[in-house]
């Protein structure tokens, strides 16, 4: 129970967090891309141990109860934007041009989300019961190995094409698909975290 928390958890907030960080543009290792892509890749693997610990219905239930969070976040970020300031609080910070949500980037980052997503479900769940329930570090490797990509080119392309020049959005793509594969690897270990393994 205690597994099924924490991993939980641990992915709704790894989403909430990607969401957020996602509103800045930054140059990373020389590339371009969406600082949420700093956090955002570790969900994968984490949806991998929400499926080993609750199953493939208990991971479509995360994943879309993920989504609706991360919906009504930005639609709270967007109602605190449309409240003035109060004139008597000392200076603030411009709070809306930080946080007010930029709804293109919104929708596009929960409709990668819950496909990409839902497709590593499958694909993952396909392993475990088609293949083989030994090497879990491969099922979470070739799991992630489809969900990334795709998750990667609905994003970029839904959230910046024709908003940045086509090799800015290739550049972003490129940086979200070599990071993300760089945390699924370093990340591989952590599906043996937890022992009890749903049986379906």
């Amino acid at each position: 129970m205690i597994d099924v928390i924490l991993v939980t958890a641990a992915y709704i907030a790894a989403q909430m967090l990607a969401d957020i960080a996602s509103l800045k543009i930054v140059l990373f290792a020389g590339m371009s891309m969406d600082a949420g892509t700093l956090i955002y890749p570790i969900t994968f693997t984490l949806r991998d141990l929400v499926h080993k610990v609750t199953g493939r219905r208990g991971a479509r239930v995360i994943i879309i109860a993920a989504a609706l969070i991360n919906l009504f976040m930005a639609g709270l970020f967007w109602f605190v934007s449309q409240l003035p300031y109060d004139p008597a609080a000392a200076p603030q910070p411009d709070w809306n041009a930080v946080l007010s949500p930029v709804w293109r980037i919104v929708t596009a980052s929960i409709i990668a989300e819950v496909l990409a997503e839902l497709v590593d479900t499958e694909a993952y769940h396909l392993w475990v019961t088609k293949i083989t329930r030994r090497f879990q570090w491969m099922r979470v490797l070739v799991s992630n190995s489809i969900s990334i990509p795709l998750d990667s080119l609905i994003f970029c392309w839904a959230a910046f094409g024709g908003v940045y020049p086509t090799s800015v959005v290739w550049s972003i793509f490129q940086a979200n698909v070599l990071l993300k594969g760089a945390v699924t690897v370093v990340s591989l270990p952590t599906i043996y975290f937890v022992r009890k393994e749903h049986d379906s």
